[in-house]
């Protein structure tokens, strides 16, 4: 790893340094053969050269930030490079909502996440769409490029954003990611539908609280092992047109002015053409955290000359001027040359010729799929479909699948809840959330089903349904005014308040409090809505209602006001307030948001027990089996959020418990001697050695999209098979494990791992049986270095057809740094009862490889044991199991 910049320790120095960094650079890339351009990127880089040359320089720098205006003369459009689509599309009208990324892994289904992918791109050229109808190119969801996937090592339990990737194992991790790229790019990655850019490179997993500041040490063999392969394969595999550097610091330099990452492995070692886009403020970060360079201009130095080609700046959020100036200040003081300017826009330009944005490229047209795409029939199929698939049963006495004429009492805080559904980094606006209490009832006409109210819980706040709105005159939705800004007074500042008409531009019907600002034609991008009407309570009882996003105020009975006098923050907790509602009342309501404001508006609510034990005991009296949905939700894990309860903060977990209120309502119940059915919703491990223990089932159903509860009624109904598996270890507490902020990986994961979790990974039951049989090892070409063909019969003996996940587990000869075992084959599987079927498994040099101590990678020689089965080879998880012996070593590429 290179340690030039390393010795940069003042700004003073900081030009000279570049310099002998990029002499080094290229220097090392001479020795290497770069990958041959294909003709289709040659013409498209031609063509961008072409451009970029007519720009001025003012022009350029303008063009470097996630934010590019339009230049008309040239007639080139405004980007906006910031677009998300983790689970699902991000803008600005409903789209579809899938499974968190952690129930996604939890499919082990690799085909799957790419028809999921395929649908999501499909959405996101809808988008764009959108935007280039309506004038709104520019904005946030608008490209035609994507900042997913997240494959990132869920390593540790407690961080928040653990829901976002694929789990803790680097081989699953790789199989998913690969597939979410190919299936948002395309048939053709150098004419991709939507370019992919997997995050967050490298080597980072929390904790949230101290990622702008943090210097992580990571030993070669743990670089190598665990946090590089997946985005090693993303590249190399799934030829992903761009990739975001991370913000934390690795061994001393920041991830995006970071050598040994961006140049050594990213272009070097894996011929990555593509670009880089930072993470958001990650260059700001060089400066102003890490203290690296010595002030903002020397930051964007270091980023531009170690390859970062698109900075996302914050402060495009609120259209902040002069973002450019920086790069200009660079360039004045010979931090950087226009050739580094140059060589980031040309990158940018072509990737805009060949994601279909700007029109020129020969065989390839602007995109313009139609906006009717988004949220068909068929992606609200495949969202069921994939939240079916992503459930995990964990345990089973018999209580599954329900009868048809069942009692069921239906109690937790998450019952009846819609938010929990979405999981993080997902749009408000998707296609209307089915809950657990809805979907049961659909999947159970027959069952007599009793929702039992909950106390107020830290898991509330779920948006009010649209039929809660009436109009002033009566009718469904809520009267909304859409205002323009008004001109500034010459010689005003930029970021005085913004001042708005006096009339509205137009008025209309909204159906609740999202802003519908792109349907409106001649709307400024700087606007806001007023919404007047009334808000009705559809039943009497006790509430808690809560605003977000929005200012104003809803008129309660007794002169009581829910009120927000501010707009509040992204991620910012809810502020509820307990009140009693008389169904079917008017109670009169007006509020504005605007745009910029960074949390999306709306009226949360729950309705709750005043007395909840007394009515628990009431509700589950009668019943023959008691369900309780219990968990997490997004809004206490996540994205650096300023929480700090019981059990979280600032986004990270620092407990595995369940919370407190969640747990008594478990034990009141197994004291009344019903049989429990625990449902778990949550983005990351819990210790559920108190439901292992009493319990009769327990299904693991993550974040699961908008189709959540009726794959929740359909598994219970036995409508469904469940055959999801964990891609986590679940422990029993965070005292198993190692410092939260030590990246090390000994003593984490299902590899290194060598207490006793209370799940293991790769674990899963099925309402059927499978066994194994037949295990054949052959060598490749006679020789065991060069590859292997694993074969093994599969066989459904249980009563009913069932979902299998058959998994291959090498565990390599002893050397120093071996995990315990290691994932190196997946196949997920249907058999109907009786039936069989026979896997094949073909194992590269790379699967069968492992790393020493120094990082370097190899087939190693020695004897290797190789599992396939239902899991973990462990008692009680069917598998078959052989040994081979590998002669020789083979090294294996970076």
């Amino acid at each position: 790893m290179s340690n030039i910049l390393r010795s940069c320790a003042s700004g003073l120095v900081l030009a000279a340094c570049l310099a002998v960094s990029a002499a080094a650079t290229a220097t090392r890339a001479e020795t290497l053969a770069a990958p041959p351009e294909s003709s289709i990127r040659q013409e498209a880089t031609e063509k961008a050269a072409a451009l970029v040359a007519q720009l001025t320089l003012d022009e350029k720098v303008s063009q470097l930030l996630n934010v590019a205006p339009s230049i008309p003369r040239l007639n080139i459009p405004a980007y906006n490079w910031w677009t998300e689509s983790l689970h699902g599309a991000i803008g600005a009208v409903p789209t579809t909502n899938f499974p968190e990324p952690i129930g996604l892994a939890a499919t082990f289904d690799s085909p799957l996440i790419k028809d999921v992918a395929s649908a999501i791109s499909v959405e996101v050229r809808a988008l764009h769409t959108l935007g280039r109808k309506t004038g709104q190119l520019g904005h946030i969801g608008t490209g035609l490029d994507t900042w997913s996937p997240n494959i990132n090592i869920f390593r540790d339990p407690r961080w928040g954003r653990g829901q976002e990737t694929y789990g803790e194992d680097p081989y699953l991790t790789a199989q998913m990611g690969v597939s979410f790229v190919q299936g948002m790019q395309g048939n053709d990655p150098e004419t991709p539908d939507v370019i992919a850019t997997p995050k967050h490179f490298a080597v980072h997993s929390g904790p949230e609280s101290t990622r702008h500041v943090a210097n992580v040490f990571v030993s070669p063999h743990d670089m190598e092992d665990t946090y590089l392969p997946a985005f090693r394969a993303a590249i190399v595999d799934g030829h992903a047109g761009s990739i975001m550097c991370a913000y934390n610091r690795i061994d001393g330099q920041p991830a995006c002015g970071n050598d040994f990452l961006m140049k050594d492995r990213l272009r070097t070692a894996w011929g990555f053409k593509g670009y880089v886009v930072s993470d958001c403020d990650a260059v700001v970060d060089i400066a102003n955290h890490h203290k690296y360079a010595s002030d903002p201009a020397a930051a964007v130095a270091v980023a531009l000359k170690t390859g970062v080609d698109n900075e996302c700046n914050g402060a495009t959020l609120s259209d902040t001027p002069g973002l450019g100036e920086r790069y200009k200040e660079a360039y004045a003081r010979g931090l950087i040359s226009m050739t580094d300017i140059d060589t980031a826009l040309v990158r940018l330009f072509s990737a805009r010729y060949r994601n279909g944005d700007l029109a020129g490229l020969p065989g390839r047209s602007l995109s313009a799929t139609p906006v009717s795409a988004i949220g068909t029939p068929d992606h609200q199929a495949l969202a069921l479909k994939t939240a079916i698939e992503s459930l995990v049963l964990l345990k089973n006495d018999g209580v599954l699948p329900l009868r048809p004429d069942v009692k069921i009492a239906l109690v937790g805080p998450l019952a009846d809840a819609t938010r929990v559904l979405r999981g993080n980094y997902s749009s408000s606006q998707s296609a209307p959330p089915i809950s657990v209490e809805a979907g049961l009832s659909a999947a159970m006409p027959k069952a007599a089903i009793t929702l039992v109210p909950f106390g107020a819980s830290i898991t509330d706040g779920d948006p009010a349904p649209n039929a809660v709105f009436l109009t002033p005159s009566g009718k469904p939705g809520l009267k909304a005014e859409y205002y323009n800004a008004a001109p500034r007074p010459a010689g005003s500042e930029a970021t005085s308040e913004t001042q708005f008409e006096s009339r509205p531009l137009a008025t209309r019907t909204d159906v609740n409090l999202s802003s519908r600002a792109s349907e409106v034609a001649g709307l400024s991008e700087q606007n806001k809505v007023v919404w007047s009407g009334y808000f009705v309570a559809p039943a009497t009882g006790t509430y808690r209602l809560g605003l977000t996003g929005v200012m104003g105020a809803i008129e309660l009975d007794d002169g009581v006001r829910l009120e927000a006098k501010t707009y509040s923050r992204w991620a910012e907790p809810l502020k509820l307030k307990t009140v009693t509602l008389q169904k079917g009342k008017r109670y009169p309501l007006q509020l504005q948001t605007q745009a910029g404001v960074s949390a999306p508006s709306g009226l949360v609510w729950k309705r709750i027990s005043a007395t909840p034990e007394a009515d628990l005991a009431e509700g589950i009296k009668n019943a023959d089996v008691v369900v309780a949905v219990v968990g997490l939700t997004s809004d206490l894990e996540g994205e650096e959020m300023p929480v700090k309860i019981e059990g979280f903060e600032g986004g990270d977990k620092t407990s595995l418990d369940i919370p407190a209120d969640q747990r008594q309502m478990l034990e009141q119940v197994k004291a009344s001697g019903k049989r429990l059915i625990v449902v778990l919703m949550n983005g990351s491990p819990l210790d559920l050695s108190w439901a292992k223990e009493n319990a009769s089932a327990i299904v693991e159903a993550w974040y699961p999209g908008q189709a959540g509860g009726r794959a929740v009624g359909d598994v219970l109904a036995g409508a469904a098979d469940p055959g999801g598996r964990l891609p986590l270890t679940f422990y029993s507490s965070v005292s198993d494990l190692p410092p939260f902020d030590d990246y090390a990986m000994k003593g984490r994961t299902y590899r290194y791992f060598t207490g006793k979790p209370v799940y293991g990974f790769g674990y899963g039951l099925s309402y059927t049986q499978f066994a194994y049989e037949t295990l054949q090892i052959q060598p490749v070409g006679g020789k065991a270095e060069d590859g292997l063909t694993v074969t093994v019969k599969v066989k459904n003996v249980g009563p009913r057809t069932g979902n299998e996940v058959a998994q291959l587990y090498l565990t390599p000869p002893a050397f120093e740094g071996a995990p315990r075992l290691a994932l190196r084959g997946f196949q997920r599987l249907s058999l109907k009862a009786g039936e069989s079927r026979m896997l094949t498994f073909t194992l590269s040099p790379r699967d069968l490889s492992f790393v020493d101590r120094d990082g370097h990678r190899s087939v190693m020689a020695g004897r290797y044991q190789v599992s396939v089965g239902s899991g973990q080879p462990e008692a009680g998880i069917a598998y078959q199991a052989g040994d081979v012996v590998i002669a020789s070593a083979r090294s294996i590429p970076e």
